[in-house]
């Protein structure tokens, strides 16, 4: 797979995740109080959220060796849109999830997952917005 491609390959990784993730979220348990190993119900959707903010800090590091020129000729505008809009929905679903979640870390309710998720996507929304400016000054006019 190219590089070129990389952009509607982490789209449809979103759909997917959003897709396996809906039941999870819709179905509420009580979960006892000891520790939970294992990946849980409650685990699946912050985890996918976390992998798609990853996917976004990945993406808007990506674009932004790009918009220096150093590594090939891709469509930096583009995959710093992509990282953008990855980190804010890692931002935005994680912060529902752990708003959402019954108890703390260690309980099978994803929080720690949905707090890697919001920083996570905070700094692939950085990153993205860092790129998108310098390839938009690097642009050449007319």
């Amino acid at each position: 797979m190219s590089i070129r491609h990389l952009p509607a390959a982490v789209a449809a990784a979103m759909l997917a995740g959003f897709a396996l993730a809906a039941p999870a979220v819709a179905q509420v348990s009580v979960q006892p109080a000891a520790a939970v190993t294992g990946m849980t119900s409650g685990r699946i959707g912050p985890s996918l959220t976390a992998l798609v903010a990853l996917a976004g800090v990945v993406i808007g590091r990506l674009a932004l060796a790009r918009s220096t020129g150093r590594i090939g000729t891709g469509n930096r505008g583009r995959m710093a849109i992509v990282a953008m809009v990855s980190g804010l929905i890692g931002v935005v679903v994680g912060g529902v999830l752990a708003a959402t979640a019954d108890g703390g870390p260690g309980t099978g309710n994803g929080i720690v997952a949905s707090w890697a998720a919001m920083v996570l996507g905070l700094i692939g929304m950085v990153l993205g917005g860092l790129a998108l400016a310098r390839s938009r000054r690097t642009q050449p006019t007319g």
